[in-house]
């Protein structure tokens, strides 16, 4: 199958001066996200998702990128937001939440975080062997399209690289040794039936965020892509909801 048509750049350009960096998550596409990104732009505010490094081609692409890649990806969009928005919200899914909190660490200028069954810790000891794993084998079995509702379908790489995994685990070292000093108001949705990220990753996250402003919303009916699935309107709603109360 052809990813690129599926990982492309959404942007929404308005007079707003509220503005949404919106990540998606390790393996997949821009479009896991694309709804959500709509949203925010329905709701007026000014939207960037962008393509991150070595995703939307073939999975081996992805074990030749550095996760510093994926992070300037993220500045380059933000610098784009910085340019018409003067209150910044990041809004990231897995991958992409832990990148958020990672962004926030760096920028305590942003405005509030919105995560999405985020990365954070994982408590497979499998995670242990990763830097030995990926020296013997360069994917595992893929992780995409975790999605209760039958009618929707993730597209990502059929494999999971190993590469990219250590180095999504190398950012999360440093993004957890940052968050008791990020301040932000947050929100964070979790799927109670989550096959890819465990529930301890967000229970971790809320425990020791370093803000006092920061919600724990559990979803009851959507596995990992819940930007996809059941409660999609549901966290649409509270994250828009979220942004306005804290512009």
């Amino acid at each position: 199958m052809d990813l690129s048509k599926y990982h492309q750049p959404y942007a929404n350009i308005t007079d707003s001066k509220i503005g949404v960096l919106v990540i998606h998550g390790l393996t997949s596409t821009t479009s896991s996200m694309l709804g959500l990104a709509q949203k925010f732009a329905e709701a007026g505010f000014n939207v960037e998702l962008p393509k991150l490094s070595g995703h939307g081609t073939k999975w081996q692409d992805l074990n030749k990128v550095s996760y510093l890649d994926w992070i300037n990806d993220l500045e380059i969009g933000l610098e784009k937001l910085k340019k018409r928005a003067e209150k910044i919200f990041v809004c990231g899914l897995s991958l992409g939440g832990g990148l958020s909190l990672y962004l926030a660490g760096k920028h305590p200028e942003l405005s509030g975080l919105i995560l999405i069954n985020n990365a954070c810790v994982f408590t497979s000891p499998a995670f242990w062997f990763i830097p030995i794993l990926k020296r013997i084998t360069a994917s595992t079995k893929a992780v995409g399209s975790d999605i209760n509702e039958p009618n929707e379908k993730e597209i990502a790489y059929d494999r999971t690289p190993t590469a990219a995994v250590h180095e999504m685990l190398k950012m999360l070292k440093i993004m957890r040794s940052m968050l008791k000093d990020i301040k932000q108001p947050a929100i964070i949705f979790k799927s109670k039936q989550d096959h890819v990220i465990p529930i301890k990753s967000a229970i971790y996250t809320y425990n020791n965020l370093g803000g006092d402003d920061i919600e724990l919303v559990w979803l009851e009916k959507s596995y990992h892509v819940a930007p996809m699935d059941y409660d999609k309107e549901l966290i649409s709603q509270k994250s828009i909801e979220f942004i306005r109360n804290h512009s």
